[in-house]
């Protein structure tokens, strides 16, 4: 395509004959040209971060609270039974204490029946 037919002025005799046509911008103008340096916005903020940690610290601090009451709990129950079985087995061992008590006099009673003045379970 010729100049002439392009700016529909046929048989145009020079080009100073031609219409002025000069580019220019767009109607409303050019879109503003980006110059600043734009870093995406990727993953959460720092106050999500944040808060979720501290969720997850709270969440964690009331679970070895329940675990330290539990723990507690099973202690306390234990040193019941504990006291609760106490005065059998001190009877038992009341008990055990008299038959050997009774053995170690028998055996002292054997052992000095010839020595004269001696009393069984006397130590003076």
């Amino acid at each position: 395509m010729t100049e002439a037919v392009i700016r529909n002025k046929p048989g145009m005799a020079s080009v100073k004959d031609m219409p002025l046509l000069q580019d220019g911008p767009p109607p409303g103008g050019f879109a503003p040209v980006r110059y600043a340096r734009r870093i995406p916005n990727k993953g959460p903020s720092a106050v999500a971060i944040f808060l979720t940690a501290f969720g997850a610290f709270s969440w964690g601090m009331y679970q070895v609270g329940l675990g330290n009451k539990a723990r507690r709990e099973l202690k306390e129950e234990k040193y019941a039974a504990r006291r609760a079985i106490l005065p059998m087995l001190q009877a038992e061992e009341d008990e055990r204490f008299v038959k050997e008590w009774k053995k170690y006099l028998e055996d002292e009673a054997r052992i000095m029946k010839d020595v004269p003045g001696w009393k069984v379970g006397r130590t003076k």
